[in-house]
């Protein structure tokens, strides 16, 4: 992807005070050629986060928590892959979206008819879109103003999951990332947690680029295969849920398809109609 002078390799220098902390080069294919990330070697404090956003911003360095998950799994067992990521603002968020609802749509057929006769498929799954459900478009910015800041609203999800990450996460620390947009930190780590369903993932960058003009959303952790995003600016009424849970779906098909009920509808009342927090999974 295209890149910004990395500050990483003069953080001893740069002035920051920092906790005790790791810079992480391992990636899939051996060690990067400079450092992607540094965290923080403990556990996170519930003022990290804000705290490295106004200081790390003027070096080009953006935080998020990262997480080992129950499997203790941190950046550098990660398999981070920077060389096959592109730049974010090469894709265009609708087209990355129709494209994955297209597919995923018959793909779910196909699965759904290796699990039993069709009745049974159909009512495991009644109101997941169907074979030939053509993409309804982008979900519309929410009427209702944002209530602050999106920056604000992010440092207060993350002091939330730093105050008790143990038992959201299994653990979270700070890290620093060289990026000048939120959306940006997983294509800027070469990120491999969607994986299994997109291997570059600054096509999903461009969709988190879309949600932050949208609904003032900032990545605030990242795992092995998981992502939390904060969200100041949530849709506010269902029709509005509605139309975003389909963006959800074409963005992370588990978290509906490995989910029950099953059910986008459900999934938009409950997940995402004034929710400030957005959880993503893949398998």
């Amino acid at each position: 992807m295209a890149t910004l002078p990395n500050p990483l390799p003069d953080l001893a220098s740069s002035g920051l005070v920092l906790p005790p902390g790791s810079l992480v080069d391992a990636t899939l294919d051996g060690p990067w050629h400079e450092p992607l990330l540094w965290h923080a070697d403990g556990p996170a404090a519930p003022r990290d986060w804000p705290d490295l956003r106004a200081a790390g911003r003027r070096l080009g360095l953006l935080p998020v928590l990262v997480t080992g998950g129950r499997r203790d799994q941190w950046p550098k067992d990660w398999d981070l892959c920077p060389d096959g990521t592109s730049y974010p603002g090469d894709h265009d968020a609708e087209e990355v979206l129709a494209g994955y609802w297209a597919d995923h749509v018959d793909h779910a057929d196909d699965a759904d008819n290796g699990i039993g006769d069709g009745a049974a498929a159909d009512e495991h799954h009644e109101d997941r879109p169907g074979p030939g459900s053509s993409w309804p478009g982008l979900a519309p910015v929410p009427a209702r103003e944002a209530a602050e800041d999106a920056d604000t609203a992010a440092a207060g999800l993350a002091g939330v999951i730093a105050a008790d990450a143990g038992e959201w996460l299994g653990g979270a620390r700070i890290a620093l990332v060289p990026a000048r947009r939120s959306a940006d930190i997983p294509a800027a780590i070469g990120w491999s947690g969607p994986m299994n369903h997109e291997n570059d993932v600054a096509r999903l960058c461009a969709v988190l680029r879309s949600w932050e003009d949208r609904f003032d959303a900032r990545v605030v952790v990242l795992g092995f295969d998981t992502m939390i995003v904060s969200v100041g600016r949530p849709p506010a009424t269902i029709e509005e849920a509605r139309a975003l849970a389909a963006e959800h779906y074409a963005f992370c098909p588990d978290n509906i398809d490995q989910a029950p009920p099953h059910d986008l509808d459900a999934y938009a009342e409950k997940a995402v109609l004034n929710q400030e927090a957005w959880s993503f999974w893949w398998d």
